[in-house]
């Protein structure tokens, strides 16, 4: 287990965040301690040992603060309180301090763009057009013929404007309708903010995961986006079924201005060492927003990347191109990789992966260029729930239903053990049904040495232990049909890395030199002297070697 993570060592490492495995907590779903069937901090608490047993760095926790729940709290009515559902805000000091005791870092999901229409910022904006808090949020007056102000559109389907007759005027709404954006082009609403983000800095948390970070800002000339070709359309950010799809977003997200707030946002971090990971949620140009976000010492540290939660699979020539892309876009830029997480279908499932399949690409993962974020649950190796119409709890689900199903597929609770209905998550009835198939995955049958969650383990701690795999440079990537390579390094140490992503045999050519195998316990191939340079890679195989 890792050492106690005291203040001394927290303020040390100023690049801990680079290369970092980072654990995501969507706490309604990771083990409820009050029989409610909505998990909360106390189970987090509870359940910490597993995240830093499994070798991880860092948790990402889902929000928790005080919120009416219409999009399962990503709709704040208070952000410096805890919902009374997860507990207090005693319960989460508890969560850091045992977080810290284990050796974790602990990073939170702030949401800045949008608050629910419940806030008190918003329920007095809204009263009329002279209060103090009338420009906090993105109002607009009608065109001339009563119709919105623009054409932009929802993510969760419609038009992004909400007609309130108490102003007569449009309010701006990027998500659900009770999600109204706040005006980042007034100056009080980013002291606002940032005074959120102090608050949260002196309880202790280590950074921040900062959702829909591109959408902060709107085009104060309330310009109209252009359409966007049916060839060039794909479903990154939104569903296919979504009209969102059918628009190039110049103008209602991705504006110029939030670089500015983003380096006043690293400014009040950088006492506390710490780290934020935005989420770029563009399907046309978000390597290319990931690049400036994260662009120097100034702004973010890392961006939250969504090629790899695409609904295509991930072959090597995707990942060659992403990075080709990547390296084109963001030269000096760091990405944050995820396979999976609780907007999109489980990778499992998504990509159709056996169970070796998931060895290999969690190997990938922990080798790549990047930090790493793991979805809870990934780790046994969950596929994605199939939930009834009637059990279903996401509004983006039953608005789109049934050609998109929603989001509870990858929410169900966390399975812990096997031997009860709800997986050891909670005495209670579960705010959404454990799946049957989930329970004999649960770390209670995943003991045994061969076991993936036991792959993880290793994967990770072999990304822990060489340095060239978590924070060196990434050169020389080629994927020649099933088979994907590069090399890692940093200083002197310089690692090979194969992996045929296929279910045929191959051959890989090793680099000239001498190579001895460092990919032992996640079972990689290692090089036969009788082979002269070549080694031979079944169906979903590895070879991890380090220069001699």
């Amino acid at each position: 287990m890792m050492q106690s993570l005291g203040q001394d060592a927290r303020q040390a490492d100023r690049d801990w965040w680079r290369g970092a495995v980072i654990y995501q907590i969507y706490p309604r779903s990771f083990q409820d301690s009050t029989g409610d069937g909505i998990g909360d901090l106390a189970g987090i608490v509870q359940r910490l040992p597993h995240i830093a047993d499994l070798g991880a760095d860092a948790i990402w926790i889902s929000p928790f603060f005080t919120s009416p729940m219409k999009d399962f709290g990503y709709d704040v009515s208070d952000y410096c309180d805890v919902d009374p559902m997860f507990g207090t805000l005693a319960d989460f000091d508890a969560v850091v301090s045992r977080a810290h005791e284990l050796g974790l870092r602990v990073m939170i999901d702030l949401v800045l763009s949008h608050t629910s229409d419940q806030h008190p910022w918003f329920r007095e904006s809204r009263a009329n057009r002279t209060n103090p808090l009338a420009d906090w949020y993105v109002w607009a007056d009608p065109k001339p013929d009563g119709t919105a102000p623009t054409n932009w559109l929802s993510i969760f389907g419609g038009p992004a404007w909400q007609w309130d007759a108490r102003r007569e005027q449009y309010y701006l709404h990027n998500f659900l309708t009770s999600q109204p954006d706040l005006n980042f082009h007034e100056p009080a609403v980013q002291e606002a903010l940032l005074d959120v983000a102090r608050f949260w800095l002196e309880r202790g948390v280590d950074g921040f995961r900062l959702d829909t970070i591109n959408f902060y800002f709107h085009d104060r000339h309330l310009r109209d986006n252009p359409p966007l070709p049916k060839d060039q359309r794909n479903a990154d950010t939104a569903p296919a079924v979504n009209p969102y799809n059918h628009q190039l977003h110049l103008f209602d997200k991705s504006q110029p201005e939030n670089i500015a707030f983003l380096e006043r946002l690293r400014a009040v971090m950088e006492p506390y060492n710490a780290a934020a990971v935005g989420e770029v949620g563009d399907s046309q140009r978000g390597l290319e927003i990931l690049g400036q976000y994260t662009d120097g010492e100034a702004r973010m540290q890392m961006c939250y990347a969504f090629e790899f939660l695409a609904p295509v699979p991930l072959t090597p020539a995707r990942v060659a191109e992403t990075f080709a892309a990547l390296d084109a876009a963001a030269p000096r830029g760091w990405a944050c990789w995820a396979y999976s997480n609780h907007d999109v279908v489980r990778h499992i499932t998504r990509w159709n992966l056996s169970d070796a399949a998931a060895r290999a690409y969690a190997t990938l993962l922990m080798c790549l260029r990047g930090s790493v974020c793991l979805y809870q649950g990934e780790e046994l190796g969950l596929p994605e729930a199939e939930i009834a119409y009637e059990d279903l709890q996401d509004p983006y689900g039953k608005e789109f239903w049934p050609e998109f199903k929603g989001r509870d597929g990858c929410r169900t609770p966390m399975v812990w053990q096997s031997d009860n209905g709800t997986g050891g998550f909670s005495s209670g009835k579960p705010w959404l049904p454990v799946p049957a198939a989930h329970l004999h995955l649960a770390p209670s049958e995943q003991r045994a040495a061969g076991s993936l969650l036991s792959h993880y383990r290793a994967a990770i701690a072999l990304r822990r232990g060489q340095p060239a795999l978590s924070k060196g440079v990434q050169t020389e990537m080629r994927a020649e049909g099933d088979l994907l390579s590069l090399i890692r390094s940093a200083g002197s140490d310089e690692i090979f890395c194969a992996f045929n992503l296929g279910a045929e045999e191959v051959t890989v050519d090793l680099p000239p030199g001498d190579w001895r195998s460092v990919g032992a316990a996640v079972g990689a191939v290692a090089p036969d002297e009788r082979q002269a340079g070549q080694v031979r890679l079944g169906p979903w195989g590895s070879c991890l070697v380090k220069r001699v």
